[in-house]
């Protein structure tokens, strides 16, 4: 079975304050032209993306740089749902799931309230639970919020925890549900993160997919 956990690219869908807005329009069509052809504008960071460590500082990998297989394995799923906005997610709550290697995935709930102004005010990494993260030898993190920081926020905290150890960092994902119901149910889960191929790029849209065994 593979449960997508991506959020359709259009215009007008919600981006991190301050990110290029999403535009998306018909440049060519089949009446005109004789094909049909997207005109897309967006930010590096727009929908389901993934974090570059170069997103938070000059001097570290780009995307790029990373090896691909930091982008698919195997997933656990930490349950963090229910929790009131703006909750921190500390240490106690992503111990239980924390395996060497895996790609670590934080299910909120929070993709229900996706393009309503609640999005924003999203549970996040505190960080101590990021440092345990690395400290236990992993180095893909995904979420389904805008953000592992708050939004807004001034420091970004536990994305420099991360990606200072080189992780990338997987944002806006959706359909964790059935992702943690199959984890329950002792099933295998392996996804995949596989962003588009910007050159030197800080992070880029994805079509983030999880495979349930």
């Amino acid at each position: 079975m593979i449960i997508d956990l991506s959020v359709p690219i259009v215009g007008g869908m919600p981006v991190y304050p301050g990110d290029p807005e999403v535009e998306v329009s018909r440049a060519l069509t089949v009446a005109a032209e004789g094909v049909n052809v997207l005109g897309l504008h967006l930010g590096s960071q727009s929908g389901t993306h993934v974090d570059a460590p170069y997103h938070i500082d000059d001097a570290l990998p780009t995307l790029d740089d990373l090896p691909l297989d930091r982008f698919v394995g195997p997933a656990a799923v930490v349950d963090a749902r229910g929790l009131p906005p703006r909750s921190p997610i500390g240490p106690e709550t992503v111990a239980p799931r924390l395996r060497p290697g895996v790609i670590l995935l934080i299910a909120t709930g929070w993709a229900s309230r996706w393009g309503s102004d609640d999005y924003f005010a999203h549970p996040w990494l505190t960080p101590e639970a990021a440092a345990l993260i690395v400290e236990s030898d992993i180095r893909t993190v995904g979420i389904d919020a805008l953000s592992v920081d708050p939004t807004p926020a001034e420091e970004f905290p536990a994305h420099r925890i991360l990606c200072g150890a080189h992780a990338v960092i997987a944002e806006n994902l959706r359909n964790l549900d059935p992702v943690l119901d199959a984890q329950a149910a002792g099933r295998e889960i392996e996804v995949s993160l596989l962003p588009i191929r910007l050159a030197a790029a800080d992070g880029a849209p994805v079509r983030a997919v999880a495979r349930v065994r």
